[in-house]
């Protein structure tokens, strides 16, 4: 089964026009985007782009042979002039199955925000997902015999899609998944975009691309320790909580406890959990230890690193000098030396989170220099057992390796 699509974008298409903003500017060439479009084997044309058989013939393909054209947004999509020479647009019921003269066999699928969803499957018995702008699936998605070998979607604004299709078995390490109705509000342009997709496990193509359903596609594994380092403000939750927000079932290791006198920290806290997925689950510890140690088990984000060294300090009296010298420095660095052997040695995917504090003003107290060079130290230990470090400033994720 040939998938051509002969837009990528957004319904607005990208650049957007008359947008001003960066995205925009830098969308050009490759960059440039047609509203998201997919020609499936010269028969079935789902979503319409704006002069679709010029769309069709640059892409090297023709519109003649069509049996069917489908609508999947909302009020049936951009305006677009259809062409006097396609079949009249339609939209299948959710839940209806199709079948065509060809062979080919499309079933609509409900999604949980206005539109359709369409699984095509081929005569070959090559099976695709398409899922409109903005759309998951509607409910729990019953488990699959086999996975999809195709699925297009809003890979970079619904990543919550992709974790649900994932725990359902109908995407696994053999999906291809690329992204689509790719516009500027979801999407950096060029590596920015290409980095994030393949934190996803998904990719990115030009208009035009011809995908083959079947075909493997090289997408870089997700690494299975990964270390985001940011400075107050910087970013550095959004970018961890980014990274594995495509799969389910994750577990968010909060390292910060609660404080029950403290109204700022409530909010703070309150405003991680809204941002994150409903699906994931919350511990609130900072024994990480035994979570490392697990041979099996979903995800883990662990946000802090900084928050747990303060605990770990805490409880061995290392804020004193005296107690410090006396040898609350050996309870610190054997502590911190347990948890990098746990990070070296674990099989779980896991993010870790922490503070990058040794760039700034040299803090004033012993205590707080002492609190310094132990967290540079502890960064040092688990960046160097990690496959994938970031340094995020100012919002922008800076590889420092991987």
């Amino acid at each position: 089964m040939e998938l051509t699509l002969l837009g990528t974008g957004s319904p607005e298409g990208l650049p957007v026009p008359d947008c001003p903003c960066a995205v925009c500017a830098a969308s050009t060439g490759e960059g440039a985007r047609g509203a998201t479009a997919l020609l499936v084997d010269g028969v079935v044309l789902v979503d319409l782009t704006p002069g679709p058989a010029l769309a069709a013939a640059r892409a090297g393909q023709s519109l003649a042979g069509l049996r069917l054209v489908l609508l999947s947004h909302p009020h049936n999509g951009p305006a677009v002039e259809i062409p006097p020479v396609l079949p009249a647009p339609t939209r299948v019921p959710d839940g209806r199955r199709l079948p065509l003269i060809t062979g080919h066999r499309v079933a609509a699928v409900a999604t949980d925000a206005p539109g359709t969803g369409y699984a095509i499957e081929s005569p070959d018995g090559m099976r695709a997902l398409y899922l409109p702008p903005g759309c998951a699936p509607a409910g729990p998605v019953p488990a699959q015999t086999a996975p999809y070998d195709l699925v297009l979607l809003d890979a970079a604004g619904r990543p919550d899609a992709l974790a649900k299709l994932r725990a359902a078995g109908a995407v696994t390490g053999t999906t291809d998944v690329v992204a689509v109705h790719l516009g500027h509000d979801a999407a950096p342009a060029g590596p920015e975009l290409d980095r994030r997709l393949a934190a996803l496990g998904a990719r990115a193509v030009p208009d035009g691309t011809t995908l083959v359903a079947g075909d493997y596609q090289k997408v870089p594994d997700v690494p299975r320790r990964t270390l985001v380092l940011g400075g107050a403000r910087s970013g550095k939750s959004v970018e961890a909580e980014r990274r594995l927000a495509a799969f389910p079932g994750v577990v968010y290791v909060a390292t910060g406890g609660t404080r029950a006198d403290d109204a700022e920290w409530t909010r703070r806290v309150a405003h991680h959990r809204e941002r994150r997925p409903a699906s994931w689950r919350t511990e609130e510890t900072c024994d990480l230890v035994p979570l490392l140690a697990a041979s099996d088990g979903p995800p883990l984000l662990v946000d802090c690193l900084s928050l747990w060294l303060t605990d770990v300090m805490d409880e061995a009296g290392a804020w004193d000098d005296d107690a410090w010298r006396r040898g609350a420095a050996d309870e610190v660095r054997a502590r911190a030396a347990e948890l990098a052997a746990a990070w070296r040695a674990t099989r779980r995917t896991v993010v870790a989170v922490s503070n990058e504090v040794g760039s700034g003003v040299v803090p004033a107290t012993s205590s707080g220099r002492r609190f310094r060079d132990e967290l540079g130290r502890l960064n040092a230990a688990i960046a160097a057992e990690s496959e994938h470090v970031l340094l995020v400033v100012a919002g922008q994720a800076v590889p420092l390796r991987g």
